[in-house]
C-alpha cells in the first residue's frame, strides 16, 4: 500500500451558513426548538425565514466541510467532495473551501435547486438554532467521485447528514468500496439523532460488516444508536465492532475507546461561549489530525477539545486563529 498524498478526503453537504443573533423570544415566536436543527423543504420557506433574520454573516459550512477546514488549518492535506449549484452561494462555497487550501473539484450543478444554506439563529447563551435548506447538496451523484483521489487519502470521512437522500447515499457506499479496496480507513460521524432514527438499521449494518474504522458521536447520538441506558453502556455495545469510538461529552470533555483502552480528557477552559456552531465538527478535525500524525489517543482528544473550544468563542464554524501553532505545542 502506497503512502497517501492526502490525510483525509471528506464527502458531505456543501452548505453556506448564514448566522444572525436572535433573542430567545424570536426562537419561540417562530416555532423553533432552541438548539435543534430543522430541515426547510422549499426555497420559498427558506427565503421567508431569511427575510426575518437580522444582520448576519455568510460563512461556508456543512459538517464534514467544517471538519476538513479545521484539519487544513492544522496542516493536514485535505480534499472535499460535495455538490453545489451554479449560483452565487455555490461560488461562495467553492471559493472559501479552496482558499483554505482544500482540493475541491466537484462540478457545480446547473439549474434548480439552489446551493444549500443553513439559517442559524444564535441566542445570547451561544446556542445555535439551525434551519437547513439542503438544496443541491442532496443531488451528489456517484459519478462525481474521483476514485483515484479517494484511494489516495489516509481517511475517508463521511457525514451522516448526507445519508438521507438516495443519490449521495449511493455515492458514499461506492466511496467506501473504493477506500476499502485501497486499504484506507473510513471515519463516520453520526451527525444527529434524527438521522439515526431514520437510518439506524443501515448504520448498524455498516458497523456489523466492519466498514467503519472510526465512529464519531456525541453522547445522545451513541445512546440513540444503541438503545443503551447510558453513554458507557452504549460505547461498550459498539466498541468491540468499531476499532475506534470517539464520543464528545459536552462540558465534561470527550472519550475515545480503542483496543480495550478507554481515554478521557476534560473540556478546555473558555472565556465565553459565543456560538456553538461547529463544535463537534472542529473536535473531529483536531482528533483526526492528531491520529493522522501518529499522536496518542490522549493527545488527539486534547487537540480536538482545543479546536472545539476555539470555535465556540466566535461566530461561525471555521477557525480564526493559528491552529498550527496550537497543534505544534501538543
Amino acid at each position: 500500500m502506497t503512502e497517501p498524498r492526502y490525510d483525509v478526503v471528506a464527502i458531505g453537504n456543501a452548505i453556506v451558513d448564514i448566522l444572525s443573533p436572535a433573542a430567545d423570544a424570536f426562537i419561540a415566536e417562530n416555532g423553533m426548538t432552541k438548539g435543534a436543527m430543522a430541515l426547510v423543504f422549499s426555497p420559498e420557506e427558506a427565503d421567508a425565514l431569511y427575510a426575518k433574520m437580522g444582520p448576519g454573516q455568510e460563512v461556508s459550512g456543512g459538517s464534514a466541510a467544517n471538519t476538513i477546514a479545521g484539519m487544513a488549518a492544522l496542516g493536514s492535506a485535505c480534499a472535499f467532495i460535495g455538490q453545489v449549484a451554479d449560483d452565487q452561494l455555490g461560488e461562495v462555497f467553492a471559493h472559501d473551501i479552496r482558499a483554505a487550501g482544500i482540493r475541491f473539484d466537484t462540478s457545480a450543478r446547473p439549474g434548480a435547486p439552489t446551493t444549500g444554506r443553513c439559517l442559524i439563529f444564535v441566542t445570547p447563551d451561544g446556542q445555535r438554532t439551525m434551519n437547513t435548506f439542503l438544496g443541491a447538496s442532496h443531488y451528489l451523484p456517484a459519478d462525481a467521485l474521483d476514485a483515484a483521489l479517494i484511494a489516495d487519502a489516509r481517511y475517508l470521512y463521511l457525514e451522516g447528514y448526507l445519508w438521507d437522500p438516495e443519490e449521495p447515499r449511493a455515492a458514499m457506499r461506492a466511496a467506501i468500496d473504493i477506500a476499502r479496496g485501497a486499504g484506507r480507513k473510513i471515519a463516520f460521524t453520526l451527525s444527529a439523532e434524527f438521522v439515526i432514527d431514520r437510518h439506524r438499521d443501515a448504520f448498524h449494518e455498516l458497523i456489523e460488516h466492519g466498514l467503519i474504522d472510526v465512529l464519531f458521536a456525541n453522547e445522545a447520538e451513541i445512546v440513540s444508536l444503541t438503545g443503551a441506558a447510558d453513554v458507557d453502556a452504549a460505547v461498550a455495545a459498539v466498541a468491540g465492532k468499531v476499532p475506534l469510538v470517539v464520543v464528545t461529552l459536552s462540558e465534561r470533555g470527550a472519550m475515545a475507546v480503542a483496543d480495550g483502552q478507554r481515554v478521557t480528557v476534560p473540556a478546555q477552559p473558555i472565556e465565553k461561549v459565543v456560538d456553538t456552531t461547529g463544535a463537534g465538527d472542529l473536535f473531529a478535525a483536531g482528533f483526526l489530525h492528531g491520529q493522522s500524525r501518529g499522536k496518542s489517543l490522549e493527545a488527539s482528544l486534547t487537540l480536538g477539545a482545543i479546536c472545539a473550544a476555539e470555535v465556540i468563542q466566535h461566530f461561525g464554524a471555521r477557525p480564526i486563529v493559528d491552529l498550527k501553532a496550537i497543534a505544534a505545542a501538543i
